[in-house]
């Protein structure tokens, strides 16, 4: 029994984790595991696990917390087959996978998953928007899915560096099988919480989200974003809409934040000084902290537009409504125009009023 007032033991972790499609989120979670002593077995870019093997990994967060895990304990592969081969995970499977893939490569890779792993395997879906796990059980019914939630922004700061900028803690659809990886989690220092229905977080969490497509068009980091009031008003007013559509389809997001779902466009839209007071807690951002979203941006690569700003716009649909403002950002980021320059507040609110 440990002495009272110091932590006990990190518990032994159940299996091998697996993190499929790790990007800054995947690898994030997967490494501090591994710094943790979990075995953890990566699948995803070329291009990231070049700089891991060339530098090893380092994790870092809002709260002074700094991680590292050297290039040879790190075992990352650009395909699962790879990933899985030689290990007992090639025959029993991994005890649990975290699919990280941008919600745009979910049922490519849950094929993947469905293909070599054992039927019954745990995946929770890491991942942004509300449908990704249904998505995928689609294309791999044989698996266990769970949905999952990430309440953090992860900042890729250099090769082989990342960072945690704002606060929170994991969420998962209960499941007996999580349980016991609930303290190897919290010792890892990626606390995971499990609640009964995650959908109502899910919808709370993607109010928040909606203003990644702002700071992707800002570019600017996000607590100097959110301390701009034209880009507030801008938020605002994409959350306003989301919180219509919710209602005409009687949905009740759950509430993410110190402030309720529907006292948050009235506070965007508060004057910075007021705002800065009020949403203290919200602030809590460091100023290396930036979107997903404006990485991808500025990397190229399409954005996650479609499962943020694209679900209100689908669900107004499905109710004989409309999403305009929302669907003003599909327009902006869409995939197949070049990618935009960095937008004045005005401008962006200019565009918004004319989708």
């Amino acid at each position: 029994m440990s002495a009272p007032g110091r932590p006990g033991p990190a518990a032994a972790p159940p299996g091998l984790v697996l993190v499929m499609g790790a990007g800054s989120v995947g690898t994030y979670v997967g490494g501090c595991l591994a710094a943790a002593g979990v075995a953890v077995r990566f699948v995803g870019r070329a291009r990231m696990g070049q700089a891991l093997a060339a530098q090893g990994l380092v994790l870092t967060d809002l709260d002074g917390a700094r991680r590292a895990v050297p290039a040879a304990a790190l075992h990352w592969s650009a395909d699962l087959p790879q990933a899985l081969a030689g290990t007992a995970a090639g025959a029993a499977g991994p005890a649990l996978v975290l699919l990280t893939v941008k919600s745009a490569g979910t049922v490519v890779a849950a094929q993947a998953l469905g293909a070599a792993l054992p039927a019954g395997t745990l995946v929770v879906s890491l991942q942004n928007g509300i449908g990704n796990a249904a998505r995928a059980a689609g294309a791999a019914p044989a698996l266990a899915w769970r949905p999952g939630l990430v309440p953090y922004n992860i900042a890729e700061l250099g090769p082989g560096r990342l960072h945690r900028g704002t606060a929170g803690e994991l969420a998962a659809e209960d499941d007996p099988r999580l349980r016991p990886w609930v303290p190897v989690f919290a010792a890892a220092g990626v606390p995971l919480r499990l609640v009964a229905d995650l959908q109502p977080l899910q919808w709370g969490k993607l109010l928040l989200n909606l203003n990644n497509p702002v700071n992707a068009l800002s570019g600017l980091p996000l607590r100097a974003q959110l301390l701009d009031a034209g880009y507030r008003r801008c938020f605002a007013a994409l959350v306003e809409e989301a919180l219509q559509v919710m209602a005409a389809a009687g949905i009740v997001p759950a509430r993410v934040t110190p402030v309720p779902p529907r006292w948050l466009p009235p506070l965007l839209r508060m004057p910075t000084p007021l705002f800065r007071r009020l949403a203290a807690r919200m602030l809590r951002i460091d100023a290396q902290a930036r979107s997903s979203m404006a990485d991808d941006l500025a990397l190229g690569r399409p954005t996650e537009v479609d499962a943020l700003s694209g679900e209100i716009v689908r669900l107004a649909a499905a109710h004989g409504g409309r999403a305009p403002r929302n669907a003003a950002m599909l327009s902006l980021l869409d995939p197949a125009r070049p990618a935009p320059a960095p937008l004045p507040a005005q401008a962006l609110w200019a565009a918004m009023q004319r989708g």
